[in-house]
């Protein structure tokens, strides 16, 4: 029983990443491909760098002949190329490199974290403006659209922290554009483009403000309490 253990570790194991799992159709690989591909993870593996025809059908429900035709279209669909080597006596060999398959697999990858990142993008831009006309109390003229607009493709301020300045101008009393405009002029001078960061200086700020030796009436605190909007 325990030898069998072993002679089944031995065999050894191949690592499939999940992404290949989730998007070999949109590389265009249909099942078979996928899994003649597989195999040939498999037997490179194993140290058989070029297995024929004949030992990859031998692992699948396909003839030797479709594995020729697989073998022939996955090269040709650029998964698969056959490289020529010389061992060190000088004698000619061939063998299998995946690295294109790989590459496509990367570039997938790389493409799919970039349309999330535009869906992801395209969803705090409509958050943002939906915050703003809430906060304004109607809908954005054109030009204050533009603004937005210009705030987040030229300026590159993050619509976390334009949600943040809006906060900022709310608490100020001061709900115009051109406030918020200086805002974020102030932050990016000072390179605040965190919320941590611009509740630290929206703190030392406030602290400037407040004339030394000014000493408060209590019963005046509760009139203008303090909103903490960067907790919000």
């Amino acid at each position: 029983m325990k030898s069998n253990i072993l002679a089944w570790l031995q065999e050894g194991t191949i690592t499939i990443p999940t992404l290949l799992i989730s998007e070999y159709r949109n590389l265009q690989l249909n099942e078979t491909e996928l899994v003649l591909l597989l195999n040939i993870l498999s037997f490179i593996e194993k140290g058989n760098e070029f297995p024929t025809p004949e030992e990859l059908s031998t692992r699948m429900t396909v003839s030797i002949s479709d594995c020729n035709e697989l073998l022939r279209r996955l090269i040709q669909k650029g998964f698969l190329e056959i490289i020529d080597l010389y061992s060190n006596d000088g004698i000619r060999f061939e063998k299998y490199s995946v690295n294109p398959f790989w590459e496509k697999l990367v570039d997938q990858f790389l493409l799919k974290n970039k349309v999330t990142k535009q869906i992801e993008k395209k969803s705090d831009e409509t958050d943002l403006y939906t915050c703003f006309e809430k906060e304004f109390g109607r809908p954005l003229s054109p030009f204050e659209c533009e603004s937005l607009g210009m705030w987040m493709d030229d300026d590159h301020h993050d619509p976390v922290i334009i949600k943040a300045a809006l906060r900022e101008a709310v608490m100020s009393g001061k709900l115009n554009f051109r406030y918020i405009d200086r805002i974020l002029f102030e932050w990016k001078k000072n390179g605040i483009n965190t919320l941590e960061q611009a509740k630290n200086h929206g703190q030392k700020f406030r602290q400037k403000q407040t004339p030394k030796g000014h000493v408060k009436d209590e019963t005046h605190q509760s009139a203008v309490p303090f909103y903490n909007w960067l907790e919000q």
